[in-house]
């Protein structure tokens, strides 16, 4: 039974990661994994869970990087 759930967020996981695409995946993979487990615990939902934590891994790997960009920036300026 845990099989068939953890094939499934897995589905889920692969299936959104080519949807957003390798360039845009970074966070998905590590957030889907969180956030798979953490749904499986919370009521049986990992699929959700894995979708929501991929969406949620991608933004605040997107958000440290304009924050690392705007570091370097701020270096070079100085």
């Amino acid at each position: 039974m845990k099989a068939g759930y953890i094939r499934t967020a897995l589905a889920a996981v692969a299936l959104t990661s080519a949807a957003v695409g390798t360039a845009n995946a970074a966070g998905c993979m590590k957030g889907a994994v969180v956030g798979g487990v953490a749904g499986h615990y919370a009521g049986h939902h990992a699929v959700v869970g894995a979708v929501g934590g991929c969406l949620v891994g991608r933004h605040m790997a997107k958000k440290h990087a304009e924050e690392q960009a705007a570091q370097r920036q701020q270096a070079r300026l100085q």
